[in-house]
């Protein structure tokens, strides 16, 4: 049974879409959610690592008063630009998207893999925040709002370049502002190169020449890239990461003069510690004084984690996580003491949507700009997903631009859906789907006057790699609707996937919620183009010439438990 007692054959009636800024209203996190998976407060004055056990990769960070705001790179997931907030650095909750659809928004109607969004900078500027990213095809675009948790403006296209990523902004005492950035390789052909260059005052537009301050092909620290930008006792400071994502490290270069030359030196690798590549991040401030030290770690399927150092300085350098050598480059922490601060709540990133209201919760992604077909909320307790036509040279679903998906939260952990599938032909079909590079989905697919549940697997997907289709069980219709214009048959199942340690994923499905049978063969989760794997709801349906009348799939919950 749904949660509502409107019959179907009403809804179809009834329902209607509600948009706004061309995609679906976005549910704040009102309430504070504490996670069954993972939670890095220990309740003691302590915490672990990682503070967020997501993919909130290339995380930076601003303070202002006792509030801290956190972005991070989105590439092309739509809402884009994630805004978490915290109290205390540890505990952290989803509050908004700065990015509604990504621009130029004709190219993003597709799926765009591994574009859009890469490493953001957050600043808080003159009463209002401010938010940089690079995009490696178009340039360098940045928005700003009064309030974080609020309406962002529109991009504006700072620079206009192909190549140039990871920018953050510096207004100097004088007024004057300047951008710090990076180049794409795979773009720009050149890589490892730090520049900057002067902006006007508002911070909208380059209008200096471009100077490098940093070569990291002239040393050992290759793959210089995401440089933070910052002034402390008269020195110009480029905080950045070196030696690529999976085994890198942190970089400091500091200068009195804004175009150098700077001096660098590394300030935070693994050491002796389990955590590979400990990189990429933000310095931030508490108004008590403390630094703290934001930063990722490659965790393959899981994506890059957000994890928290205590940060010093000793002789005008930073030191990043506990130097216990004395050497100037510190290692991470596992636990530590939380930072001192007035207050603190216990709050984690939501992960589980009773689908209750007509504003789709902040833990959902899209895979390209929102479509209106894509699907709907609704005032009923469900969300209305639509079926999708494939193309005609369908290889995988790589293509596929509607899934509805989220982040990995924990390392292990358990989700569970139950769904409705409806059809109105043959081949229509929905369920629940492991995506990256590698995927694994477990769909009801209409086949005649009855339905199937099939698991498709497919590796090397953006390789063009080949779906196996396996057939595992099949089901009459829970549900017939003879309407003359519409008729349509429907199935109403459970689905689940347990995940365990390295990204393990199994299967299982019910029809009555109580008895779980499981099903389809074990699959190993894997990343996806610059993003972790994620977990979420799929709905296609075959290429037909002409069209026909879509089939969907109402999600009546999604639930994340250990």
């Amino acid at each position: 049974m749904m949660k509502e007692s409107l019959s179907r054959g009403m809804l179809r009636v009834a329902m209607c879409g509600c948009l706004l800024c061309g995609g679906i209203p976005l549910a704040a996190q009102t309430q504070e959610y504490l996670s069954a998976v993972w939670s890095p407060d220990l309740g003691n004055g302590m915490y672990k690592n990682p503070v967020i056990h997501a993919d909130y990769s290339d995380p930076d960070v601003c303070a202002v008063g006792n509030d801290f705001y956190l972005t991070a790179s989105s590439f092309s997931c739509v809402p884009g630009l994630p805004i978490l907030h915290s109290k205390d650095l540890v505990n952290w909750k989803v509050v908004n998207y700065a990015l509604k659809e990504l621009v130029p928004t004709d190219f993003y109607a597709t799926v765009q893999h591994g574009r859009g969004v890469w490493a953001p900078s957050i600043r808080y500027h003159n009463g209002e925040y401010y938010i940089y990213w690079g995009d490696p095809d178009f340039g360098v675009y940045m928005v700003k709002a009064e309030d974080p948790a609020g309406e962002w403006s529109d991009p504006v296209l700072v620079k206009a370049a192909k190549g140039i990523i990871d920018p953050c902004p510096l207004w100097d005492d004088d007024g004057k502002c300047y951008l710090a950035y990076a180049w794409a390789g795979s773009r720009a052909q050149i890589n490892s190169v730090l520049c900057v260059a002067e902006m006007n005052a508002e911070g909208t537009k380059v209008v200096g020449p471009s100077r490098i301050v940093y070569d990291g092909n002239d040393d050992v620290n290759h793959t210089a890239e995401g440089p933070k930008f910052y002034k402390r006792n008269g020195y110009y400071y480029l905080m950045f990461p070196a030696g690529g994502v999976q085994m890198g490290w942190q970089m400091a270069a500091r200068s009195r003069n804004v175009y150098g030359p700077y001096e660098a030196r590394r300030v935070m690798e693994q050491g002796d510690t389990p955590v590979n590549g400990p990189h990429q991040g933000g310095w931030v401030q508490t108004a008590s004084g403390e630094d703290w030290f934001v930063h990722f770690q490659d965790k393959g399927c899981y994506g890059r984690v957000t994890w928290l150092e205590p940060m010093t300085w000793k002789d005008d350098w930073p030191v990043v996580g506990e130097d216990k050598d004395g050497d100037g480059c510190g290692n991470p922490v596992l636990t530590y003491r939380k930072p001192s601060v007035p207050s603190s709540v216990r709050v984690n990133p939501a992960e589980n949507d009773e689908f209750d209201t007509t504003e789709l919760g902040l833990q959902w992604q899209w895979h390209s700009n929102y479509q209106d077909l894509y699907g709907f909320t609704t005032p009923y307790g469900f969300i209305r997903l639509y079926s999708w036509p494939l193309s005609e040279k369908y290889i995988n679903l790589w293509e596929a631009s509607n899934m509805l998906l989220q982040k990995f939260p924990a390392e292990t952990f358990t989700a569970t859906t139950k769904v409705t599938m409806v059809s109105k032909e043959d081949g229509q079909e929905g369920g629940l789907i492991v995506m990256g590079w590698d995927y694994a989905a477990l769909t009801v697919r209409r086949e005649g006057d009855r339905f199937i549940l099939i698991q498709r697997v497919c590796k090397d997907a953006e390789q063009g790699g080949k779906e196996s289709v396996e057939k595992l069980a099949g089901f009459e219709p829970s549900e017939r609707q003879t309407i003359i214009y519409s008729p349509t048959v429907s199935r109403s199942v459970y689905l689940r996937v347990q995940v365990a340690e390295e990204g393990m994923c199994r299967f299982a499905y019910s029809l009555d919620g109580q008895t779980f049978t499981p099903c389809g063969k074990p699959f190993k989760a894997r990343q996806g183009k610059w993003i972790g794997a994620k977990v979420g709801f799929v709905c296609v349906e075959p290429h037909a010439e002409p069209a026909v009348n879509r089939g969907w799939m109402d999600v009546d919950w999604f639930r994340v438990t250990p």
